[in-house]
């Protein structure tokens, strides 16, 4: 039933003057107001612009008022807009004289980049007499309308901006909980150039000398067109681990050294290569990201931990939704900013950094697993760099010094791939247990130092000594004899062999592991069709290649009767997780430890250096010798050591490039030595 006093308004209609339509509709205050609010939740601007009330469209133009509207949905990224309101509930006893409702109470909710903003307003109608036609008028009613009604704080024509709130990155620490990529104090060093002396070029020099630039990049810093004196000019940012250099800085006059939030890796050159660095995005990386995700001025993990685990270390910029005044700014709302995730890794950072010193420069690659639970505890690769040279702006110089130096200190050693040479032999051994090819109770008579098949032509595979007996399995391991390995392989099979390594995890869909590491490769064609390249792949040459890590983890069957453990990074991970079971039996398993120890303990075991009394070592060495041709006498040498204490809590496998004329792998059993001595001390 039509309220009363709608059905006034209807009657009186009848009774307006000659000059007005008698047929025209009445229009009432509620439905304009229903129709204003249908447009503004489709975002209908223009029309609702129509709707708006005289004065109201004397003070806002229409390009004005759709303009500001448009931007400021846009900015904010308003969706889901919804605009609930319940219309005023008018008695049909209500007095004819009372007055019609024209204010109408709104709650306004939207979904923005900050998420749901949600306010309470009113929207007000004002009666007005339009023409329709010449001599022809009609009552309608208009929307006095205000900023406010976009959002009440901006009532008093002020202007909305978003601030970003910055969020902070993730960190990365160790099992024990060392940091090892952190937000720490950093220097930002800078120059006043009102603080030059009279020495101005020698004093530019000697800068540029301490921070590693060049004198040209500093004047071209110093001649930019904002630059005055008493201005703080901004040349490099440097880490806080270097307190001399800091000091020998500020010395001179004209430095200054403002301290800033920014990231440092506390191990610097003996992580490098796991944890990685950080650095200004390019135009590249963002066109590559989700649209939205990062800003031309944001950093990102360029390398190691820092870029594999980009997504869950950055972390999300929070956002303010500011109106400005003249006097005042008031914020709207605001998305606070999600800090990013810290990880900690399996990593041992100091045993990380006892092993790096050992190679003492030497070129070469080591990983070291915990056997029972998969944790992996050190990856390191030798020689390095300094994380915060790339981090913060390496010069032209330091880079080509890294490019060209020989020893590749960017080639990351422990997520590639070598041959193993005789360190592979327990592989063999175990697919041949494997296979019953091997027992322990078999004995092969092999004379003389080379062996060779009758069709294998000039080819012969050599042995370093020569034996005073039958050769059974530990006395091939504790001498490192080729020619057994190679006979036993060659019976084996190249199918059943390139099937045993592949339970091992070799081959492309092989062992998995979080970092990526290069797959173990067991030939060029992944078979082994030829028996030469049969015999060779037994004793850990032929075209074998393996990451350290691999080697390290497949000797896991020998501690753990017969399970391959699957390695581990990150701590989340599930622990003593089996990559592979049944490998060899417990039986087996316990004869190979035993050989493996006599590898170590035995006068004429190739490991013997490693007898040391600290702790009780087993093993096994590996010379892997690097040839362009059969023929070529000047090959190089890689030198292996794979080793465990008797509380088998974990493997190292440690490999040393270009030993052959240091010792081969004895140069390796060393430095390893070292390494349980001073973890046994």
């Amino acid at each position: 039933m039509k309220k009363l006093i709608y059905l006034v308004m209807i009657l009186l209609a009848f009774l307006l003057p000659s000059g007005c339509s008698n047929d025209e509709e009445v229009i009432l205050p509620d439905q304009r107001f229903e129709e204003y609010v249908e447009l503004w939740q489709e975002q209908n601007f223009t029309d609702m612009y129509d709707m708006l009330s005289e004065e109201t469209r004397e003070t806002y133009s229409r390009e004005d008022f759709v303009d500001r509207y448009e931007k400021i949905y846009q900015d904010l990224e308003i969706e889901d807009l919804s605009i609930s309101y319940t219309l005023p509930d008018i008695p049909e006893d209500t007095d004819e004289n009372e007055e019609i409702p024209t204010t109408f109470p709104i709650t306004v909710q939207q979904q923005s980049i900050v998420g749901e903003i949600k306010f309470d307003d009113e929207i007000t109608l004002v009666e007005q007499i339009e023409e329709v036609e010449k001599g022809e008028e009609r009552s309608d009613w208009k929307i006095v309308w205000h900023p406010g009604l976009i959002f009440p704080e901006l009532s008093d024509n002020g202007t909305i901006s978003c601030t970003t709130i910055p969020t902070t990155r993730g960190e990365i620490f160790d099992r024990n909980g060392n940091g090892l990529a952190i937000n720490d104090t950093v220097y930002e060093i800078g120059v006043d150039p009102a603080r030059f002396t009279d020495n101005r070029k020698s004093e530019i020099k000697e800068i540029a000398k301490l921070l590693d630039i060049s004198v040209e990049k500093i004047e071209s810093l110093l001649n930019q067109d904002w630059v005055t004196d008493g201005v703080f000019v901004p040349l490099k940012t440097i880490p806080n681990n270097d307190e001399e250099l800091i000091s020998d800085l500020v010395a001179i006059p004209p430095v200054i050294s403002n301290a800033k939030t920014g990231r440092s890796y506390p191990y610097n050159e003996s992580l490098a290569h796991l944890i990685g660095y950080i650095g200004t995005i390019t135009e590249e990386e963002i066109s590559e990201a989700e649209e939205g995700t990062y800003t031309t001025n944001d950093l990102i993990g360029k390398r190691g931990i820092e870029q594999l685990f980009e997504e869950r270390l950055r972390g999300e910029d929070g956002i303010r939704i500011v109106v400005e005044n003249e006097n005042s700014k008031i914020g709207i709302a605001e998305k606070p900013p999600i800090p990013g995730e810290d990880i900690q890794l399996t990593i041992d950072a100091e045993l990380q950094q006892m092993i790096y010193d050992q190679f003492d420069g030497d070129a070469g690659t080591a990983a070291a697993i915990d056997p029972k639970t998969g944790e992996t505890l050190a990856l390191v690769s030798s020689p390095a760099f300094d994380p915060h040279d790339f981090a913060y702006g390496i010069s032209q110089t330091k880079y080509d010094e890294l490019t060209e130096d020989p020893d590749q200190p960017i080639l990351n050693r422990f997520a590639s791939t070598y041959s193993p040479g005789s360190a592979f032999k327990p592989l063999t051994a175990m697919i041949g247990l494997k296979t019953g090819v091997i027992n322990q109770n078999d004995a092969v008579e092999i004379k003389g130092l080379t062996w060779s098949k009758e069709n294998w032509g000039n080819y012969r595979v050599k042995r370093v000594s020569e034996s005073t007996g039958p050769v059974d399995l530990s006395n091939a391991l504790i001498r490192s004899d080729n020619i057994y390995f190679a006979q036993k392989a060659v019976e084996i099979g190249g199918k059943d062999f390139v099937a045993g390594l592949e339970s091992f995890g070799f081959g492309e869909d092989g062992l998995s592991f979080t970092y990526p590491i290069y797959s173990s490769h067991i030939s060029n064609s992944e078979k082994i069709d030829k028996e030469t390249l049969l015999a060779d792949s037994g004793y850990g040459q032929g075209e074998i290649l393996i990451s350290a890590l691999h080697l390290a983890t497949a000797y896991t069957p020998i501690l753990n009767d017969g399970m391959m453990i699957q390695p581990i990074l990150d701590v989340e991970e599930e622990q003593a997780q089996a990559y592979a079971e049944d490998l060899i039996s417990p039986e087996d398993a316990e004869y190979l430890r035993e050989a493996l120890r006599k590898v170590v303990s035995a006068s004429n075991g190739t490991a013997r250096r490693a007898n040391i009394d600290e702790v009780e070592l087993s093993g096994k060495t590996g010379t892997a010798e690097l040839k362009l041709s059969l023929d070529d006498e000047n090959g190089t040498e890689n030198g292996w050591f794979v080793s465990y204490p008797d509380s088998q809590d974990i493997i190292l496998a440690m490999m040393v490039e270009s030993v052959q004329s240091r010792g081969g792998s004895s140069y390796v059993v060393k430095k390893a030595t070292n390494i349980y001595q001073e973890l046994y001390d």
